[in-house]
């Protein structure tokens, strides 16, 4: 709930939904657009209040709090990041679930899970600016922009926490379907190699395996086999960036439509069954909810089930 109090300030009510997160999180969630930096200013400045007295970022905000925001931004609503027609069309049709806590998507190849970096509208905006009587909608997870398949994305705090905990525990199962060039030896069951980010002087982010990355683990299960190529399930103990797609090229296997962990076989096999994306699609999930499990699966989509129609053709 909102009240106006003088021009340009705001009397936030916190709802149940939004009780348990930080304060900084709170505020920048509602003063879209504002730099993080502005919002701490008017934090430590007593700027904000919370129950008219000061308070600190790392403040988790309770439900009926009353929160002060001033006015950070002169940014109008309609300013807000927007998807276009077609993307709007695609995002409401990628809906797989949707309840008070939860929101599961089946995200389209090509778009990113949030702007930035170039991008100005991802999943997370685009899906802000289309359920805007979803007061708290955060990503639990990451998805790679040309990566498809399912995403989770928590409606109040407390399931964003509780499937974070999952996350840093483990127990929460991904399972992708990733075509790959080559024969995948069957003996390959698991992929332990560590794991470093770098940025090329363009500032493109790509990852190496290197001595003195992070660790990371993926393991992988053979699905089909083809004359020239592989058809995986991957599962990433680890949720490293680029994980699974760097595995795979280190075992000499990149996986199809991977412009940025190709080699020369790949790229021709990707050319002859006329794929034009990455063969890498977040297939089932599992996890705990409120003392449930719950499970999801999404098929692939036609272009990728096109790829493997062609593959069969070749046998």
């Amino acid at each position: 709930m909102t009240a106006p109090a003088r021009k340009g300030v705001q009397l936030l009510e916190v709802s149940p939904e939004e009780a348990g997160q930080r304060l900084d999180n709170y505020l920048a969630r509602h003063a879209d657009g504002v730099p993080k930096t502005r919002v701490y200013r008017a934090i430590r400045k007593g700027e904000v209040r919370v129950n008219k007295g000061r308070s600190k970022p790392d403040y988790r905000v309770q439900q009926g709090d009353t929160v002060r925001l001033p006015p950070l931004s002169t940014r109008d609503n309609t300013d807000k990041p927007r998807p276009s027609l077609a993307w709007a069309k695609r995002i409401r049709r990628a809906v797989v679930f949707d309840s008070g806590d939860l929101l599961v998507i089946d995200k389209p190849t090509g778009l990113a899970v949030h702007g930035g970096s170039g991008v100005r509208v991802g999943l997370i905006e685009s899906l802000r600016s289309l359920f805007p009587e979803v007061r708290y909608l955060e990503l639990v997870h990451r998805l790679d922009r040309d990566t498809s398949g399912l995403v989770l994305l928590a409606k109040n705090a407390r399931t964003l926490r509780a499937l974070h905990e999952q996350l840093r525990e483990g127990r929460i199962d991904k399972r992708y379907c990733a075509l790959v060039s080559g024969k995948w030896p069957a003996y390959r069951k698991v992929v332990s190699a560590p794991l470093l980010k770098q940025h090329t002087a363009s500032g493109e982010r790509i990852v190496k395996v290197d001595a003195e990355g992070k660790a990371a683990k993926t393991e992988f299960r053979v699905l089909e086999r083809f004359r020239e190529a592989t058809l995986v399930e991957a599962k990433p103990v680890t949720g490293r960036t680029h994980q699974i797609r760097v595995h795979a090229q280190q075992s000499g296997h990149p996986i199809l439509g991977d412009v940025k962990y190709q080699n020369d076989d790949s790229e021709a096999l990707c050319d002859r069954v006329h794929l034009k994306r990455l063969f890498l699609h977040a297939s089932a999930i599992s996890f705990t909810l409120a003392g449930e499990r719950l499970s999801f699966e999404c098929p692939l989509d036609a272009e990728l089930e096109s790829a493997l129609a062609e593959l069969r053709r070749q046998r």
